[in-house]
């Protein structure tokens, strides 16, 4: 392998590790987006309850809001599912393990880890971690 090789295999390195950093980036942004949208949708339902006439019993337009949410909350799971398969990790629902990418089961709890292309997905315990902040 010549040095220009070892150059270019460097750079091609570096240019997909810059890649995937801009990618985590960009879904951090976008799950800081959902969780502002979602605690503007909590006060549009206060809002709307409160303001509701006590003898009105038909609440279809706060269920909308509702379904939003949840709509909202499914993308941040899998948006955090998918940043962490980025990191190269996924995490446990029950023990909240680290666990390499490739597993399918917790190596600490024996926990079956989650795929989001399996139907029960968005039934399974938050897997939160590292994008808090």
């Amino acid at each position: 392998m010549s040095i220009l090789d070892m150059v270019n295999a460097t750079s091609r390195g570096v240019s997909e590790k810059t890649k995937n950093m801009q990618e985590l980036a960009n879904l951090k942004r976008k799950i800081i987006y959902e969780r502002e949208r979602i605690i503007e949708i909590f006060a549009e339902i206060g809002e709307k309850f409160y303001e509701k006439d006590p003898s009105d019993t038909d609440y279809s337009d706060l269920r909308v809001l509702c379904e939003d949410i949840d709509t909202r909350k499914r993308r941040i799971k899998k948006m955090l599912f998918s940043a962490n398969n980025m990191r190269g990790y996924k995490i446990c629902p029950q023990c909240k393990a680290e666990v390499s990418g490739k597993f399918k089961f917790c190596g600490t709890c024996g926990a079956k880890i989650p795929d989001p292309e399996d139907d029960d997905f968005m039934e399974a315990k938050e897997m939160v971690k590292g994008m808090e902040d």
